[in-house]
């Protein structure tokens, strides 16, 4: 199972035509203090975080008390918070907000610019470094705190290999070329009827699992629109696009969806995961490498897709004072390192590694991660980041996954048509 927000494109973009017509916010003084509400996720160890971190907040500030909740039941959190934005009902902080909606939300008046807070651009810069920046709008302010990732990897099943008569220590998947060679060796050999199965469906967010992290991995870190424009329609991009399209016209991943977990369940080697899959697949015996490249890059330098869920300050919070204290409260080091050890996903620090040293030497099996999160690649910003994420993704679905077209044509037309969709207010 690769975790994320299962979501039709056409519900979020529902729920943001919701809201497009709530009034704008933000009038609230920022320093105003009192209780507030917070939304958490509601997947079993960030419930446990929340409430942790809810009890320490309130055991120092009986006039300030926080009440936590598991963000409300809906077709997908966009939805949910959509239709709170549109009645004026969030709570103050949301720790479950998606990069991908954060533009949307911010022109419907739903986000407090955090840029504004006396401290804001300047804690996040701290806390988050360079990566930082990738979180900004257009005009280079912060509608969203960045606050964890779950960079994705390679996970291998090194029983798979073995018996495949492949190196389980020391597998050979670094290349494009060597990938896809070992992946024609695991389904020869009968141990998986595929390598790897990306969802080959047609939502706008599986790119993010298939695509971007080795378009990321080829650039150095590029997103795939940047200044208005997108960056993909490039021989980088053509590379990545005629991997997939090999290894679906290989039948090395089927363009059928998988219905359960393919990892898990044996019918693939191979996935796509990150973090989350340490205590997902913990009865797997399984290995992991960085995302391959056209001719190999090493570990340490390779980037990857960040799968990150941010904190937004919502406008209809009356106590914007509090809620600001409360969300640093909830990024320091001490909350940080909670939420490394009940989660295990990545804090987005630039001293990550460092500042957690001995939590990454207790766990090994986040190590790799650890590192990975340095270097991780956002979705691009703004309003229209799910119409240009959509855009993509049928571009994909018509060409790669089928095998229909010329690979280059179609990031072409992409890319053109997603220039203008960039441009749009």
């Amino acid at each position: 199972m690769q975790r994320r927000t299962v979501i039709a494109a056409t519900v979020l973009a529902g729920a943001l035509a919701l809201t497009a017509c709530s009034s704008g916010a933000g009038t609230t003084s920022t320093t105003a203090k009192g209780p507030i509400t917070i939304w958490y996720s509601n997947n079993e160890q960030e419930v446990a975080w929340g409430k942790q971190m809810v009890v320490a907040w309130n055991a120092d500030h009986p006039k300030e008390q926080v009440k936590g909740q598991e963000i409300p039941a809906g077709k997908s959190s966009e939805e949910v918070i959509g239709a709170a934005i549109a009645a004026g009902n969030t709570p103050c902080l949301i720790y479950n907000t998606a990069p991908s909606a954060v533009g949307q939300f911010e022109k419907q008046g739903g986000l407090v610019d955090i840029s504004k807070i006396s401290d804001g651009a300047s804690y996040i810069e701290a806390r988050s470094g360079k990566v930082a920046d990738q979180y900004k709008n257009s005009s280079g302010d912060y509608f969203q705190m960045p606050w964890k990732s779950n960079p994705v990897v390679i996970f291998y099943n090194k029983d798979m290999f073995a018996k495949a008569g492949l190196d389980p220590e020391n597998p050979k998947l670094s290349t494009y070329a060597d990938f896809i060679d070992t992946s024609k060796k695991l389904v020869a050999a009968g141990v998986s009827k595929v390598a790897i199965q990306p969802a080959p469906t047609s939502e706008f967010f599986q790119s993010q699992f298939d695509f971007y992290p080795l378009y990321a991995a080829a650039t150095g870190g590029k997103q795939i629109v940047a200044d208005n424009k997108a960056t993909f329609a490039t021989q980088d991009g053509v590379d990545v696009a005629d991997f997939w399209q090999t290894m679906y016209a290989d039948k090395l991943s089927s363009p059928e969806q998988y219905t359960g977990d393919s990892f898990a369940s044996g019918n693939s080697a191979m996935a796509i995961v990150g973090p989350w899959a340490v205590s997902v697949y913990k009865d797997v015996n399984w290995g992991s490498v960085p995302v391959p490249t056209k001719d190999g890059i090493a570990a340490d330098k390779t980037w990857t897709f960040s799968d990150a869920k941010n904190i937004g300050l919502y406008s209809a919070c009356k106590n914007q004072g509090t809620a600001w204290d409360v969300l640093k409260f909830s990024t320091s080091k001490a909350q940080d390192k909670k939420l490394l050890e009940i989660t295990g996903q990545m804090p987005l620090r630039s001293d990550l590694q460092t500042t957690y040293a001995d939590y990454f030497a207790k766990n090994p099996a986040y190590q790799a991660f650890g590192d990975q999160a340095s270097r991780t690649v956002e979705v691009p910003p703004g309003p229209n980041t799910v119409e240009m994420l959509q855009t993509f993704r049928d571009a994909w679905t018509k060409t790669v996954v089928t095998g229909t077209g010329d690979v280059k044509s179609a990031l072409t037309d992409a890319a053109s048509k997603i220039d203008t969709i960039a441009k749009q207010k």
